[in-house]
């Protein structure tokens, strides 16, 4: 049985099982070049580099062909488990699982996706101080700014949809380890889209904390450079 710690801690897990067939590329998106390094990577240095992180855990498909131990070269937080699963949802519990020797039942759990290469220690001290002890849970997000439109089969617009409280879910999303395993277990089989959509199905009100445009998501070929150059800019802003 795991035991709640006097200090909650912080970990992260990084679910690095998908191949982004969006991407039409043959390399895993996760391990293209960026500004000089594998998109991964990216992520990892940035919790690396965060005292309040404990430990890093990525979760890559049981025979990828593509990983390396190079990838964490010089990474003192990070291990690799090599128990991706099917589906995000089933990488992120096979993940936790894998975490239950040295995690406790009340540290926080941020899941960051592995082609969310932006991501910065703003943002991350942002979503920690967000959330109390007695909240369930947070994620990055950014309000819609665009007009929505839903269409038909055949790309004709059916609806408008107003996005007036509507956001753009980002990750990390960070929960108490305990409390999102339970909720991946049991609904897994329904295939949430996101760690906090499993929450929410469990009565959860996940606290939306905002984001950035750099933490978009890599999903096609164009997105690697805009991330980049996102990346770049951000970096140049703060030399």
């Amino acid at each position: 049985m795991l035991e709640c710690s006097s200090m909650p801690r912080y970990h992260v897990l990084i679910p690095c099982a998908g191949h982004g067939a969006r991407m039409q590329s043959g390399t895993p998106k996760q391990y293209l070049m960026l500004n000089g390094k594998p998109v991964l990577r990216h992520a990892i240095d940035l919790f690396e580099a965060m005292r309040e992180i404990t430990s890093i855990v990525v979760v890559v498909a049981e025979k990828d062909a593509y990983w390396g131990a190079d990838l964490l070269a010089d990474c003192y937080k990070s291990r690799i488990a090599h128990c991706g699963g099917d589906t995000r949802a089933a990488s992120v519990l096979n993940g936790l699982r894998a975490m239950v020797e040295f995690v406790a039942a009340d540290d926080w759990i941020l899941v960051h996706d592995a082609a969310r290469p932006g991501i910065d220690r703003q943002m991350v001290e942002r979503l920690i101080n967000a959330v109390s002890d007695q909240e369930s849970g947070a994620l990055l997000a950014l309000p819609l700014a665009d007009t929505l439109k839903r269409a038909d089969d055949h790309t004709a617009v059916t609806e408008t949809i107003p996005r007036d409280k509507l956001w753009q879910a980002q990750t990390p999303q960070m929960f108490r380890y305990a409390a999102l395993q339970q909720a991946l277990s049991t609904y897994l089989q329904r295939h949430p889209t996101d760690e906090a959509q499993a929450m929410e199905w469990m009565g959860h009100q996940p606290k939306l904390v905002l984001g950035d445009l750099k933490n978009m998501k890599i999903t096609y070929p164009h997105d690697l450079t805009v991330v980049a150059a996102l990346i770049q800019a951000a970096q140049n802003q703060n030399s």
